[in-house]
């Protein structure tokens, strides 16, 4: 067996090279900006390990609002306090919420278009593809966290069959799945 070696994390050099870093990032993600997270902050700007990014997201996802945008604040917040955490979130919603509003307003009026409707299919399948390839580059952390790969890819599995084929709500498919892998893994980290 060959050890992994630990990449070497950088850190920003400003709370304004922080927002400029989540303007960019918030920009590029259409349909979702969790990919391009995962690959401007660990793969292009080193400033987290894969890791460290999964266990950031989790956290993030437990927390109400935007999973991101918790994110950002969280990482914003490790880097340079209170302020980090301004410019991080600052940079992830002030652009973005401007553009927004000037789409919905196009929107309004060309919402019947059959150009635009397809282009909004489109968009939607480019989405969910950049997830799943996020979800696939991620698993690799399986091997690390205290369940192990094969419990995890076993409640992913439950969840999308249970939400994609049975049609299962996913606030019960989380509550459900979520106390039983919280279990599995209190139980397994207990000395």
């Amino acid at each position: 067996m060959t050890a992994e070696a630990t990449p070497e994390i950088a850190t920003p050099a400003s709370a304004r090279a922080l927002f400029v870093a989540f303007t960019a990032l918030a920009l590029q993600g259409f349909g979702g900006v969790l990919p391009v997270a995962q690959r401007v902050l660990v793969d292009q700007r080193r400033w987290l390990t894969r890791e460290q990014f999964v266990e950031m997201l989790a956290v993030s996802q437990v927390l109400p609002g935007p999973n991101i945008v918790n994110l950002a604040l969280m990482f914003g917040d490790r880097c340079f306090g209170l302020r980090g955490a301004f410019a991080a979130v600052a940079g992830m919603l002030l652009v973005p919420t401007i553009i927004v509003l000037l789409l919905t307003a196009l929107y309004g009026q060309f919402a019947q278009d059959p150009v635009v409707t397809g282009a909004l299919r489109g968009m939607g399948a480019v989405a969910a593809g950049l997830i799943i390839s996020t979800g696939l580059k991620l698993l690799t952390t399986l091997r690390r966290n205290v369940m192990g790969l094969p419990a995890g890819i076993s409640f992913a599995a439950v969840t999308v069959v249970a939400t994609a084929w049975l049609r299962v709500p996913l606030v019960w498919v989380i509550l459900g799945l979520g106390t039983v892998a919280i279990g599995v893994a209190w139980s397994r980290l207990k000395p």
